[in-house]
């Protein structure tokens, strides 16, 4: 497994240990920039599946740092995918509700042709094209607005500006799913078992995997605020998006269908509100004892 010590990695690390031998791998063991250390990483193992947690997620400085995105997000699970085939083994790859261009006013399904606004998705697409075409057991979840109990996202980002602002203004027309790491985890977990246990190439393909229903940045910054609790002097201020300017575009509608995932698999999507009260008790846990 690549990206160990991200947001999923972290997640998948914890809950994979029971099912056997893990090499879990980060950049400070394996330099995925290097194809040929890669290429041995995975010849010496021998696992019957890969699965690659990490990628290059700035997506504003993937503008100008697009070598090094498309390394990392493309040519890196094409590699995975490639030594995947070889071993006749599984490939889970991580997408992202980038790799539409937002102009919608229903639910993304798998079918839908991707359009990406930015470089970031378009290079989490050349990756999911990649495993696709290279790997015939492949399962490629694409998720979004993904936040955990560490690392960097938006709720951790909120509970260190609540403590530093009394006003903050939140973009309010980008609409998508915040979802936590540890449901992708449970759900790969899940998924992952059950199609190496069936053996059936059948299951192979492209899974939206995402919390149930939808909202705004604005209105998930006001759900943290009021339930995490201590910041009732914090005004949030709604904003369209053109009052917060950024170097790559944002896909305005980023809301996920996962109707194929539950007809697949059996996967109930976990409602994000349910889900965020959880990491943040966690959080709000951890900050206690620490």
């Amino acid at each position: 497994m690549t990206g160990a010590y991200g947001q999923v990695g972290w997640e998948l690390n914890r809950g994979l240990l029971p099912y056997g031998e893990i090499l879990a791998s980060d950049k400070d063991t394996l330099n995925l920039l290097d194809p040929a250390a890669v290429r041995r990483s995975v010849r010496d193992f021998k696992p019957n599946a890969i699965i690659n947690a990490a990628a290059y997620t700035a997506v504003d400085k993937a503008e100008t740092e697009r070598d090094l995105c498309r390394k990392l997000n493309a040519e890196v699970p094409a590699i995975l995918a490639e030594e995947a085939a070889a071993l006749d083994a599984w490939m889970v790859h991580y997408s992202t509700d980038y790799v539409f261009n937002g102009n919608n006013n229903r639910p993304w399904t798998e079918d839908d042709n991707p359009d990406p606004v930015n470089f970031y998705g378009q290079s989490k697409l050349e990756g999911d094209m990649a495993v696709a075409e290279t790997c015939p057991k492949h399962l490629i979840f694409r998720t979004s607005w993904v936040y955990a109990s560490r690392g960097s996202n938006f709720p951790l980002t909120m509970l260190r500006l609540f403590k530093e602002k009394n006003e903050l203004r939140i973009v309010d027309d980008q609409i998508g799913s915040p979802t936590w790491a540890r449901y992708i985890a449970q759900a790969t977990q899940f998924a992952l078992k059950e199609a190496h246990g069936a053996g059936d190439v059948r299951l192979s393909g492209v899974y939206n995997l995402v919390a149930s229903e939808a909202t705004s940045w604005y209105n998930f910054a006001c759900e943290i605020r009021d339930y995490y609790g201590g910041f009732e002097n914090v005004t949030l201020c709604p904003v369209p998006s053109s009052e917060y300017p950024t170097p790559a575009a944002r896909p305005r509608w980023s809301v996920l269908s996962s109707e194929k995932i539950e007809r697949g698999f059996g996967i109930h999507s976990a409602s994000w509100r349910e889900a965020m009260r959880l990491c943040l008790n966690e959080i709000k846990g951890a900050q206690k004892t620490a």
